[in-house]
């Protein structure tokens, strides 16, 4: 009941930029209680579980304030103005829980980082990332290989798959997406962090104060690389997140007996275009202009 409580709906939506410090707290204290309590029970799946059970009081409490909002007499492009202030919540809190891991990762020592993020290396190294015994990547598999477009069509349509997941999720659970998307900060979390414990590792050998910069670029390079076409993946998946839940509790207000349903059908359809047109984007930027960047 602590956690939950430290910030209702209400503020969150007067001040999102509090909601990185929220779920950089929810999830230290998610990892803390993985890797000391639960250490020889799959950490790495438990501390996703802890943060959840954090955030689903406050993701459902923002769900239903966005299905209220349908039914009121707002304008779409109002309607959608107002969703926007859901979506900087989630995103604020997704940036909190990755930022966190990314911490994690680069301080802790060696063994205890592969253990608590054992599921979250062996993601990415399904994604082509392999890590070597310093937890640095070694190599990309074939699929770096591919072409620009066939690597489009992978990444577009196994983006669409991850907001199905979302879409449903939170259609059948209210704010289950919740789950997907903090696996995918996690995810993301450890890729950042690996691309700046690599750097700093590279950097580790050599001396003098100039060097000092060496590690901030460093820092820099791992939040730029992945933010460039993360930030449009994560937004869209929160859209169908909201698109979803907005149904769901209109079917459990019994709103669809009414014209009501007919703003919300609409205004889901509506979100939920937008999220495609996100992942595009997003889809293009990972494939063409993130390595046009970082080669």
């Amino acid at each position: 009941m602590v956690l939950e409580s430290i910030l209702n709906p209400f503020s969150a939506e007067q001040r999102p930029s509090k909601l990185i410090l929220i779920g950089a707290i929810y999830t230290l204290v998610a990892m803390i209680l993985a890797s000391y309590i639960f250490k020889e029970t799959h950490p790495s799946m438990v501390f996703i579980f802890l943060i959840v059970m954090a955030a689903i009081p406050l993701m459902f409490g923002i769900i239903k304030r966005e299905e209220k909002k349908d039914i009121k007499t707002f304008s779409e492009k109002s309607l959608l103005k107002e969703h926007s202030k859901a979506l900087s919540i989630f995103m604020m809190l997704f940036l909190g829980i990755a930022l966190m891991v990314s911490l994690w990762y680069v301080v802790a020592p060696l063994d205890s980082s592969a253990k608590i993020f054992e599921t979250q290396i062996d993601t990415l190294g399904g994604l082509g990332h392999n890590f070597d015994a310093n937890g640095k990547v070694t190599e990309l598999t074939a699929n770096a290989a591919n072409s620009s477009m066939a690597n489009f069509s992978r990444i577009f349509f196994n983006n669409i798959k991850v907001l199905i997941f979302c879409i449903v999720f939170s259609f059948i659970y209210g704010s289950g997406a919740i789950f997907i998307l903090t696996w995918n900060a996690s995810v993301l979390g450890v890729a950042i962090g690996n691309i700046i414990r690599s750097g700093l590792l590279d950097v580790a050998s050599k001396t003098g104060f100039d060097q000092i910069f060496s590690y901030l670029s460093v820092v820099s390079v791992g939040l730029f690389k992945y933010s460039i076409h993360g930030i449009p993946e994560i937004a869209a998946y929160f859209v169908g997140a909201l698109a979803g839940g907005i149904i769901s509790f209109s079917i459990i207000r019994r709103d669809f007996k009414g014209k009501n349903f007919e703003r919300v059908i609409l205004d889901s359809a509506d979100l939920l275009f937008i999220a495609i047109g996100l992942i595009l984007v997003s889809a293009v930027l990972e494939v063409w202009v993130t390595p046009l960047i970082f080669g």
